[in-house]
């Protein structure tokens, strides 16, 4: 099997599993694995560059859009669940793909998190963000992604399958802190976060309704004009 292959569908899944147990364990190492979220995102992005050689201007993009996902949540702070930082991120995968899509989504986490608060949360976000990226690259060549309904409907299922991520990080939490583990508690922590998570996902759909022509456009001129990430 072809390296990137096998990263893609083992090693990458089994170090992001290790990680989110490490951290629902051991709460108080969250930047550790946060900055080991990050290294793994950019070890994977580098599998891209197996034959030739990397180019600054590639990685500067790709920091710009991951720094436009981070600031896109600040101002929507105060509105739960409500912000572009999918919308961004969905936009890098399809783009540039699915290393690319990761990395973006795992920065924009722990970018974000210095203004809005560090906590054993980020490495979980940092995953959730990236898996967006990375599911959104590798869907890219197919049928559904290349229409607008199928974006949308990525858009808005990722809505709520982010916040499902979040409420196993809160649930685990929960466990830790002597919390009773039913089928009950669990089915009442995840409703407790359903109108949150169906504002996600309606955000998702507004911003790729509105913005997903305009940014595809924009990003394919800026990827054929450089050449970058071919």
């Amino acid at each position: 099997m072809h390296m990137k292959k096998i990263i893609a569908m083992i090693v990458l899944p089994a170090a992001i599993i290790g990680l989110l147990l490490y951290t629902a364990i051991n709460a108080d190492s969250f930047m550790w694995v946060s900055l080991g979220f990050g290294g793994l995102a950019f070890l994977y992005l580098l599998v891209r560059f197996e034959k030739r050689k990397v180019e600054p201007r590639e990685l500067v993009l790709l920091a710009v859009l991951a720094s436009i996902a981070a600031v896109g949540r600040i101002p929507f702070a105060s509105i739960p669940g409500v912000q572009p930082t999918t919308f961004v991120i969905i936009m890098a995968g399809i783009v540039f793909g699915a290393e690319s899509g990761f990395l973006v989504g795992a920065v924009a986490a722990l970018a974000s998190n210095m203004i809005l608060g560090q906590g054993p949360w980020t490495p979980w976000q940092m995953a959730a963000w990236g898996l967006v990226g990375l599911t959104a690259g590798l869907m890219s060549k197919t049928g559904l992604m290349k229409t607008m309904w199928g974006k949308i409907a990525f858009g808005f299922c990722w809505g709520f399958l982010f916040g499902w991520i979040m409420n196993l990080w809160g649930y685990l939490a929960f466990i830790q802190t002597g919390g009773e583990v039913s089928l009950a508690t669990l089915g009442t922590y995840f409703a407790a976060s359903s109108l949150f998570d169906f504002l996600h996902a309606a955000s998702n759909v507004f911003f790729l309704l509105v913005f997903s022509g305009s940014w595809l456009k924009s990003l394919a001129r800026f990827k054929r004009k450089y050449g970058l990430l071919e």
